[in-house]
């Protein structure tokens, strides 16, 4: 019976040293709100249509609450109809990316909100437009004094919308909880994972976030956007090359994280692909340089269906 014991022991602790050593780390279940006023708030402004110049369209237009932090379009959808330039990424798990935006132009959350608030084909206002409005509505007034001392500003606004989508993580997947070995994943899954690895995507797509901590190249190992179909090229298309006007920056783009990858279609930052399984087969050739099997393909997807996580409880808690 003692061996069994200590058989026993040793096989769990073997298993917890093997996910300890995964290049994948899980969320954690239960995020600290340090200021619960201040995230609500933030939860009010980001859905609130008054910070565009015309009333129409806020943070949650484009960034779904209910939808996984997408709107399921290409192209995002501005004031007045006009069609955004790039696929509007979630904003679930963003407060994990090391930079902001596709081409990483924004080194914070708070940075981000000056670009969609002041780009024309986005919410189209300027700050001093949206301050206004704010403090001719009595219920900001007092939520920001109660909160900041100098009231409604342009900092202070940027704080609360930022604060709040920190607490937009998506804990306990089903892959989260593999790694704490909670329960196992299917052969179909865990072999889809083992493909992952071996074939090299996990150089790209690792850590708590499962990407959004680099950037990469679209198109290492083939001309993406030469064999693009019935899409012509671009000024977005060279990425982060117009944020440093490097040569070696073209085409260059922050690697996005795959949690929650089956509800964030379409894919890539021009929304080209429309599945997840046209998705890595593009990069399976284009980043990859292989011609991935029908077998590889369905694996993968599989794996990559585990991390869905669950909704932010931070959003269980305010839409009540």
């Amino acid at each position: 019976m003692k061996k069994i014991v200590i058989f026993f022991f040793l096989a769990v602790t073997a298993h917890a040293m093997e996910k300890k050593s995964e290049p994948i780390r899980p969320l954690p279940v239960n995020i600290k709100d340090n200021n619960p006023e201040k995230t609500k708030l933030g939860f009010l402004l980001f859905n609130e249509k008054k910070l565009s110049a015309n009333n129409t369209i806020s943070c949650a237009s484009c960034h779904a609450l209910n939808a996984m932090g997408v709107d399921g379009l290409a192209k995002s959808v501005g004031i007045h109809g006009a069609a955004g330039a790039v696929n509007a990424p979630t904003v679930f798990n963003s407060g994990l990316n090391f930079v902001q935006f596709w081409n990483g132009r924004a080194k914070t959350l708070e940075d981000q909100i000056d670009g969609p608030l002041q780009y024309p084909k986005e919410m189209g206002n300027s700050w001093e437009q949206a301050v206004a409005k704010l403090n001719q509505d009595k219920r900001y007034r007092e939520a920001f004094s109660s909160i900041y001392s100098d009231g409604i500003t342009v900092s202070n606004i940027k704080n609360a919308i930022a604060e709040f989508e920190r607490q937009l993580q998506t804990p306990n997947s089903k892959f989260d909880r593999y790694l704490r070995g909670e329960m196992v994943l299917s052969e179909l899954e865990e072999g889809g994972y083992r493909r992952f690895k071996s074939l090299g995507c996990i150089s790209c797509h690792q850590g708590q976030n499962i990407g959004g901590n680099m950037f990469q190249t679209m198109g290492v190992m083939g001309d993406y956007f030469k064999d693009r179909k019935d899409m012509s090229q671009t000024e977005d298309d060279l990425g982060r090359y117009l944020v440093t006007k490097r040569d070696r920056d073209k085409f260059v783009f922050r690697v996005p994280s795959l949690r929650n990858v089956e509800k964030t279609a379409p894919y890539f930052h021009d929304g080209y692909a429309k599945t997840l399984e046209q998705a890595v087969d593009i990069m399976g050739r284009y980043q990859l340089g292989q011609k991935l099997s029908r077998r590889d393909i369905n694996a993968i997807v599989a794996f990559l269906k585990t991390l869905t996580g669950e909704t932010p409880a931070v959003l269980n808690r305010l839409e009540k």
